[in-house]
């Protein structure tokens, strides 16, 4: 296991238009995320259909998604901030799976300029939790005839 170091790296070179997209999802693969929990359960939001796992590459990436929170909330400012450190591996072929919907991955997401995004796609997320394939229609609706 690795901390989120490489995996920043990997982001920024990403972002920068630089960088192998399949050594980005290796890089995740490998790399030891915090994710914060929330009432028991991981920190999750909705955007676009897709439930979002938030993790981040480090403390720090993670302490500025809590001030921004913060900001946001007076009822998060009074909240401890505690989280997992998970495998991306595991969130990926694990987790993600499990939640019973699309779900991706949003790491870094306070930081604009380092975020990335890993959605439920095939090639990302194991086929029976990914919203595209050959038997799925784009945008991961079942489409039928009566």
């Amino acid at each position: 296991m690795r901390d989120g170091t490489a995996l920043a790296e990997q982001i920024a070179e990403r972002r920068d238009g630089a960088g192998d997209p399949r050594a980005l999802l290796g890089e995740l693969r490998r790399a030891t995320v915090l994710v914060p929990l929330d009432r028991g359960g991981l920190w999750t939001g909705h955007l676009g259909g897709v439930r979002w796992v938030f993790a981040f590459t480090g403390e720090e990436a993670l302490a500025r998604f809590a001030q921004s929170r913060e900001s946001a909330s007076a009822q998060d400012s009074a909240r401890p901030w505690e989280f997992a450190e998970l495998l991306g591996a595991r969130l990926l072929d694990e987790i993600i799976p499990a939640m019973g919907e699309p779900a991706g991955v949003a790491v870094d997401v306070a930081d604009p300029d380092g975020s990335m995004l890993f959605p439920p796609a095939m090639g990302i997320v194991p086929d029976e939790a990914a919203v595209d394939g050959p038997d799925k229609p784009a945008g991961g609706t079942a489409g039928g005839a009566a």
